[in-house]
């Protein structure tokens, strides 16, 4: 598994940055659990889960997984890519996942994908966020085990 954090009006790299307040981001203002999901450079989704107090602009970019269940459907999506490279990435992962816009703003329990917490790993590493242009050396980077050992920053 791996996420980044982005703690909202406060954080420079947040789409909620300042308050700022537009139709594409205003689901990363609901209540905790609710999904965001924006295009990234007009190409791929990525899929945020809102994590802070509601109207806080709170949410953790969900960067990668490992698959546990419905592998065939993902890899019918990626194409036929190697199963590590199914989920290794946030618009990968989406892709993979098949989500769109239509879960942005929907609250997660009520949506066609469920996060479920796994065993929690024994070692993760924290790193500074990767992709972004803004407040890039925030140690907000979470890597379980796993995935450190093949990914890097």
């Amino acid at each position: 598994m791996e996420t980044e954090a982005y703690l909202g009006v406060e954080d420079p790299a947040s789409h909620a940055w300042n308050g700022r307040r537009t139709p594409s981001n205003e689901s990363i203002y609901g209540s905790p659990g609710t999904w965001y999901v924006y295009r990234s450079y007009g190409l791929h989704w990525c899929a945020n889960l809102v994590s802070g107090p509601s109207g806080r602009g709170a949410a953790v970019l969900i960067r990668g997984l490992e698959p546990v269940e419905g592998v065939e459907t993902m890899r019918r999506r990626r194409g036929g890519v190697a199963d590590r490279l199914l989920c290794d990435g946030p618009g990968k992962l989406c892709q993979a996942l098949g989500i769109t816009s239509e879960l942005d703003g929907r609250p997660m329990a009520d949506s066609s994908v469920l996060v479920f917490p796994g065993e929690r790993p024994a070692r993760f590493e924290l790193t500074p966020r990767i992709g972004i242009t803004r407040a890039v050396e925030w140690p907000l980077r979470f890597l379980a085990a796993p995935l450190a050992s093949t990914r890097r920053p």
